[in-house]
């Protein structure tokens, strides 16, 4: 709690600082490669029928995905508190190269945890961290994906506190977390509404984004919240599907999918009937993990957002649509929001203009790929 306390105060020292603020968006303008295009999506529109897509290219930022947005707003935070260490969980290692990036830029020392399996899969991203100077730290515990990172940074960070700061990637985890990663990724929302008010000269009639912890997704709602006409869809990894119980959707599962506290955070948790947290499974190392924001649980139920899910067959498919279609390469965890615009598309029809947060590149996932390709195909991928 004195650690939690302490970075409430400075956190909130920094909301009311206009050099601060000024300082942030200098970085994020000149080194993270803001603001990112609002692409319209032409040949994908066609493919898919109905509406318009347009896709938010976070992709573009320098290292490949939004998480560099939380990651250099952090960082100035840790440096505001006078911390010399940072440390931060990871799963498909996006915002383990982000935090490591950021702590080379700023010569702070960096360390990241990583589920064993999550390294497994994200090999290409270990390397990446390792040669921006972090230390990447193996967990072997639970189902060594995100969830066992998380309980081993809180660990190092109850140990450390006095010279580290825990740098957490999404919009979970205790009090002020989720509203601290919230607000540093709320820059994907108000470039989107310029953005397509210029474009359109009115505002989208739904916004997709996939939904892990949900930072993505909460930094492109956000902005879009009062606008009761803009529907907002989050979509959750539905792995092999609901019924088997081999997927890491929260909101779809109504057997598992309960509210509970995991990480400091009252959310929507996969737990047994003994409120044991539950091993997820995606195909995606992002959208790995047994809970969600709780701010997107809040919104799930005042009824504000509509929590859908796309399943591991569904993402690989949009995969190949997307680059084959787009000549864009997206994230596996990007991949299952396109995949659920195919049927948004469809629904909102003809006329109607629909929002796609395109949260990272899929260069991290090529291997994966080559994988998974390899054994439908009875070889190696050509």
């Amino acid at each position: 709690m004195p650690a939690l306390l302490e970075l409430e105060k400075a956190y909130a020292s920094c909301k009311r600082d206009a050099r601060f603020k000024r300082e942030l968006a200098l970085h994020l303008k000149e080194y993270a490669g803001r603001p990112t295009p609002l692409y319209p999506a032409k040949r994908l529109s066609r493919l898919f029928g109905g509406a318009d897509i347009y896709l938010k290219r976070e992709d573009l930022c320098h290292t490949g995905s939004h998480k560099i947005n939380n990651a250099m707003g952090q960082m100035l935070l840790c440096m505001r508190m006078g911390k010399k260490r940072v440390i931060a969980e990871t799963g498909a290692g996006q915002h383990g190269v982000a935090t490591a990036t950021a702590a080379a830029k700023f010569g702070l020392e960096c360390c990241i945890y990583m589920g064993e399996e999550d390294m497994r899969r994200q090999a290409l991203n270990v390397f990446r961290m390792e040669l921006l100077g972090a230390t990447v730290v193996p967990v072997t515990s639970g189902g060594r994906t995100l969830k066992d990172a998380i309980s081993e940074c809180l660990r190092d960070w109850t140990r450390s506190v006095r010279t580290t700061h825990y740098l957490l990637g999404s919009a979970l985890g205790p009090h002020p977390y989720p509203g601290i990663v919230r607000d540093f990724q709320c820059v994907i929302g108000r470039e989107v509404k310029a953005q397509i008010l210029k474009a359109e000269k009115r505002l989208p009639d739904a916004i997709v984004a996939c939904v892990g912890g949900g930072s993505n997704a909460i930094g492109i709602f956000t902005p879009f919240i009062p606008y009761k006409k803009v529907k907002l869809i989050g979509v959750e990894a539905g792995g092999t599907g609901i019924k088997g119980g081999k997927h890491a959707a929260r909101f779809a599962d109504p057997r598992r999918g309960r509210p509970g506290v995991l990480h400091g955070a009252l959310t929507y948790v996969l737990q047994d009937a003994w409120g044991q947290i539950m091993n997820t499974h995606s195909v995606s190392a992002g959208l790995d993990y047994s809970a969600v924001g709780p701010e997107h649980s809040a919104l799930r139920e005042s009824g504000r957002a509509q929590y859908v899910y796309a399943t591991d067959d569904e993402a690989l498919e949009a995969f190949k649509i997307l680059s084959e279609t787009e000549g864009i390469i997206p994230a596996l965890e990007s991949a299952h929001a396109i995949a659920h615009a195919k049927k948004a598309a469809r629904s909102l029809g003809k006329g109607k203009i629909l929002v796609v947060n395109l949260s990272g590149r899929g260069d991290k996932d090529v291997n994966t790929m080559i994988d998974l390709f390899g054994k439908k195909k009875g070889g190696h991928a050509k």
